[in-house]
C-alpha cells in the first residue's frame, strides 16, 4: 500500500507541478471550471448528448496543460476536430505549449502533429458533406487563429520573462563581482602598507637597536647613561616586535591575493629610494658603527622605476637582517650592471662574539618571517628573482637579478592592471551596449511569426471567399438554364448542361418538396442566382428515369 501511495503521489506531483501558491490554486480552479462550462455549453447548443464528458475532459486537460503541454495540445486538437466545445481548451493548450516547450523542434513537431490530427478528424467528420479542400482550408485557418497565435504570444511572454530574469541575475552577479574587486583592492593596499612598514620602519628600528646596543657597551658612558641606553634598546626591540605583529596581521588578511606591484597608481603613497638611494642606506649603516663596503661593477644603465625601487628595498631588507642576526659583522653590498639585468648582492660573514654582554642580556632578534617572502614577491613582479641562503663561512648571502625593463608587457607589472584585466573579462558589456546588440528581443521573432500567421489567415480568408462563391455557383441553376431544359431530354444532355453540384449547399434539400415520381433519381440545386441565397431561396429539382429527364420542379426551400 505504501508503494502504491508513493507512486500515486509522484504521479500527482508530475501531472500537477508546483509551486501551488494560493493565487495559482485559485487561477487554475477558476480556469478549469470556465473551460469545462464553456465546452459543455457549446455542446448543449450543438445538441450533443456527450456534453458532460466533453466538459469534464476539457477541465481535466486544462489542469494537465502545465505538466504535459505537448500531449494536451495534441488531445485538444484532436477533440476540436469533432467537438466544437473544445475550442477554448485549444486556445489555452496552444498558449501553454508555446510558453513551456523550450526546444523549437519539439514545439514545431507538436503543432504540426496537432494540425494534422485536427484536420484528419475534421475530414472524417465532414466526409460526404463538405469538400475536402474546404475542410482543410477551414482547419488551417482556424488552427492558426485559435492555437498558433496564442502560442506565439505565450512564447513571447515566456522569453521576455526569462530574459528579464537573466538580466536581473547578471546585474546581481556584476554587483557581487564589483564588490569583490573593491575588496581585493583593499587587500592589496593592506599588503602594500604592511610591506612599507616592514621595509621602512623595520629598517630604522633596526638601526636604532644597533646604535643603542653599541652605546650600551661603550665604557665612556656612566652607569646611569648606559642604563638609559639599555632602556632605549629594549624599547626599540619591543617596537620592532609589535611592528612585526601588526605586519603579520595585515599579511594574514591580505594573503588571499597577490600584493600590489611596486610603484602604485596615481594618488598612491610616494616612495623614495631607487638605485640612487642605496648609497644612503650604506652610509646610514656605517653611521651605526657597522663596517659596510659598497661597490659597483659595469656601466650604469637606466632601469625602470619599479626595478630601482625593488633593488632599494632588497638592499634595505638585507642590511636590516644583517644588523639583527649578525651584529658587528662586516657587510658587503655590490651592484653589477649586466647586459640585460641588474644584479644586487648583499653578504655578511658570521657575527663575531661580543666582548661584553649588555647589562640587560642579549636580546633575541625579532623576525616576522615576512621579509624574504616580500623580497621574492617584489622581484617576481618586475620579472626578476631572489636567492638567499647561508655561505660556506657560516655567513649569509642575498642576491637578486632584476631585468632593467621590469616585467614589460606583463599585466601583473602594471599597478592595478590585474584587476582592470579581470574586470574587463567579467564585465565585458558594461557601458558598451554590445550585450544589447547581441541579445535580440524575443518580441522580434514573435512579431514576425504573428505577422506570418495573420497574412496566412488573410490569404486563407480570401481563398475561402473565392472558394465559397465558386462552390455556390456549382450548386446553382440559373432561371434561364432551368427554363431551357425540357422534360424528355436525354439525361446525358441534361447532365452536361447542369452544374456539377455541391452537397454543402444542397444536402438539406434532398427529399424535400413534392413527392418525386416512382422509380426516379433526383438531383437538387439552388434555383436562381447565387445572390438569391438567403431567406427566399428556392430549390430546383430534376428527376431522371430510364435515361431521360422525367420531371423538373422548383419550390421554396422551406416547403
Amino acid at each position: 500500500m505504501d508503494a502504491i501511495a508513493k507512486a500515486w503521489s509522484r504521479a500527482v506531483r508530475a501531472a500537477l507541478p508546483g509551486p501551488w501558491r494560493p493565487w495559482t490554486v485559485a487561477r487554475e480552479a477558476v480556469g478549469a471550471l470556465l473551460v469545462g462550462a464553456l465546452a459543455a455549453l457549446i455542446e448543449v447548443v450543438s445538441h450533443t448528448c456527450l456534453w458532460p464528458v466533453v466538459g469534464l475532459g476539457a477541465a481535466v486537460l486544462f489542469l494537465l496543460r502545465r505538466a504535459l503541454p505537448s500531449t494536451v495540445l495534441l488531445l485538444a486538437a484532436g477533440a476540436c476536430g469533432w467537438f466544437g466545445g473544445t475550442l477554448p481548451l485549444l486556445v489555452f493548450a496552444g498558449w501553454s505549449a508555446g510558453a513551456r516547450v523550450r526546444r523549437v523542434g519539439v514545439l514545431a513537431g507538436s503543432f504540426a502533429g496537432a494540425f494534422l490530427l485536427t484536420t484528419a478528424v475534421s475530414v472524417v467528420k465532414e466526409a460526404g458533406s463538405t469538400p475536402i479542400k474546404l475542410t482543410i482550408g477551414l482547419s488551417l485557418g482556424g488552427f492558426l487563429l485559435i492555437a498558433v497565435l496564442p502560442a506565439l504570444w505565450g512564447r513571447y511572454r515566456a522569453q521576455r520573462r526569462a530574459l528579464l530574469d537573466a538580466l536581473r541575475e547578471r546585474n546581481e552577479q556584476l554587483l557581487r563581482e564589483r564588490a569583490m574587486v573593491a575588496h581585493q583592492a583593499r587587500l592589496r593596499e593592506r599588503h602594500r602598507i604592511a610591506q612599507d612598514m616592514h621595509d621602512s620602519l623595520g629598517h630604522q628600528l633596526a638601526l636604532i637597536s644597533v646604535h643603542s646596543g653599541a652605546l650600551e657597551v661603550d665604557r665612556t658612558l656612566s652607569d646611569r647613561q648606559r642604563e638609559a641606553v639599555g632602556v632605549l634598546r629594549l624599547a626599540a626591540v619591543t617596537a620592532m616586535r609589535e611592528l612585526r605583529e601588526v605586519v603579520g596581521v595585515l599579511h594574514d588578511e591580505s594573503s588571499a591575493r597577490e600584493p600590489a606591484p611596486v610603484g602604485g597608481p596615481a594618488g598612491a603613497t610616494v616612495r623614495t629610494g631607487g638605485t640612487e638611494g642605496i648609497e644612503k642606506l650604506v652610509e646610514s649603516s656605517r653611521a651605526a658603527g657597522t663596517t659596510v663596503s659598497f661597490g659597483e661593477d659595469g656601466e650604469r644603465r637606466p632601469a625602470a622605476a619599479s626595478v630601482g625601487q625593488a633593488a632599494y628595498r632588497i638592499v634595505q631588507e638585507a642590511l636590516t637582517n644583517a644588523h639583527k642576526h649578525a651584529p658587528g659583522a662586516p657587510i658587503s653590498v655590490a651592484l653589477r650592471y649586466e647586459p640585460d639585468a641588474l644584479v644586487v648582492e648583499v653578504a655578511n660573514p658570521r657575527a663575531p662574539e661580543p666582548a661584553e654582554v649588555p647589562a640587560g642580556g642579549r636580546v633575541a632578534p625579532v623576525s616576522g618571517g615576512q621579509g624574504l617572502t616580500g623580497l621574492r614577491e617584489r622581484a617576481r613582479l618586475v620579472g626578476g628573482m631572489v636567492h638567499a641562503g647561508p655561505t660556506a663561512e657560516a655567513g649569509f648571502r642575498l642576491a637578486a637579478v632584476l631585468p632593467y625593463e621590469g616585467a614589460g608587457g606583463d599585466p601583473a607589472a602594471a599597478p592595478g592592471a590585474e584587476e582592470e584585466a579581470w574586470v574587463r573579462d567579467v564585465l565585458p558589456e558594461v557601458g558598451s551596449g554590445s550585450g544589447d546588440r547581441r541579445r535580440r528581443s524575443p518580441a522580434i521573432g514573435c512579431a514576425v511569426g504573428g505577422v506570418v500567421v495573420l497574412l496566412t489567415v488573410l490569404g486563407l480568408l480570401v481563398w475561402g471567399v473565392v472558394a465559397f462563391i465558386g462552390a455556390a455557383g456549382d450548386a446553382t441553376v440559373p432561371r434561364g438554364l432551368y427554363d431551357s431544359l425540357q422534360e424528355g431530354t436525354p439525361e446525358a444532355e441534361v447532365g452536361g448542361r447542369l452544374p456539377i453540384g455541391n452537397s454543402l449547399f444542397t444536402q438539406d434539400y434532398e427529399g424535400s418538396g413534392p413527392t418525386p415520381p416512382a422509380g426516379s433519381s433526383c438531383r437538387y440545386f439552388v434555383y436562381g442566382t447565387t445572390g438569391g441565397l438567403g431567406s427566399e431561396e428556392e430549390v430546383a429539382r430534376f428527376c431522371f428515369k430510364d435515361g431521360v429527364l422525367l420531371e423538373k420542379q422548383h419550390y421554396p426551400a422551406r416547403s
